[in-house]
């Protein structure tokens, strides 16, 4: 059990047993979302620009606010509380010359709320906020798509622990470094829509391993090693299964489209296997879904607690 009276190394005034994860994480059924990727030219003011940002998003604005930083710059920023297991995105390479490219940047910045005015105007005041240290890299809108469906039709996050066991499956334990934090994998995919309209329902439900209708996982009998579930559902060495908990949502162009897969987990190793197993470099087999979705980047982050972030 963490000791709450014992202030931790590099952060005046946080201690352990007293971390707040950011609670924009867990918040749950906003449509509009809104992905902004920084690069850092003046590090010493981030978390100031980080502060202005979080002040402007009262409850009166309705929109949720997460903000993470890549590991590096973490470690520039709070010394004390360095992760040293968690390591920026690299390319993976996996079987058959397939890759997930790395694109990496040093601030996140996850907007999302049920207006998407609320989440334009958050926007331009984060912009605003880290104007004099960081330059935007990346921008990208995304929306909930029907009842949490992704584009295909398929349901969207099906594997989500429920709302209570979330904080335990996504946040760092309190007695470690950045203990009520996350570990944050950020990802943008690409869908070819066409192409997997073209195949017949149960040749989509073998590719992704459940059901399109009710989202029923497929029977052991049938289901497929290279299907979806397969190569995402990763156990210890107990046989127990390693959760995440998944944020992800589409964007939409009527010529480009596909989704934002967000997903945050209390450390780095068991989603990084996840795309090391969809790639096929575990074990050479491919999840057949990379068929037909194709990442376009790809970055880690760690989204410290409320706490760091005073």
């Amino acid at each position: 059990m963490a000791r709450g009276n014992r202030t931790r190394t590099g952060a005046v005034g946080y201690k352990e047993g007293m971390a707040t994860a950011q609670p924009g994480i867990f918040s749950l059924g906003t449509s509009t979302h809104l992905h902004l990727e920084f690069d850092v030219s003046a590090p010493d003011r981030v978390l100031a620009g980080v502060a202005q940002i979080r002040q402007a998003a009262t409850p009166i604005v309705g929109v949720n606010i997460v903000v993470g930083f890549a590991p590096r710059l973490w470690d520039q920023l709070v010394p004390g509380q360095a992760r040293s297991d968690v390591a920026e995105f690299e390319p993976i390479e996996g079987s058959d010359g397939y890759s997930m490219p790395a694109s990496q940047h040093g601030v996140w910045v996850w907007l999302h709320g049920g207006s998407t005015d609320g989440v334009f105007d958050l926007g331009r005041t984060a912009l605003a906020g880290l104007a004099g240290c960081a330059s935007l890299a990346s921008e990208q809108w995304s929306f909930s798509y029907r009842a949490g469906q992704d584009l295909t039709g398929f349901e969207d996050g099906t594997e989500n622990p429920p709302v209570d066991e979330a904080m335990t499956v996504a946040v760092i334990p309190a007695d470690q470094a950045c203990g009520g934090g996350s570990v944050a994998l950020l990802q943008r995919w690409v869908h070819d829509l066409d192409g997997f309209a073209e195949l017949d329902m149960p040749e989509q439900e073998a590719i992704i391993g459940r059901t399109l209708h009710g989202s029923v996982e497929l029977d052991e009998s049938i289901q497929l090693a290279s299907s979806h579930v397969s190569r995402v559902v990763v156990e210890d060495a107990d046989g127990d299964e390693l959760e995440v908990f998944r944020r992800s949502t589409p964007f939409c162009g009527v010529q480009e489209h596909g989704l934002m897969f967000v997903s945050f987990s209390a450390d780095q190793a068991r989603l990084d296997r996840m795309l090391r197993r969809m790639a096929g470099a575990e074990d050479g087999v491919r999840d057949r879904l990379t068929e037909f979705s194709t990442p376009t980047a790809g970055a880690w982050y760690i989204v410290p607690p409320v706490e760091l972030l005073a």
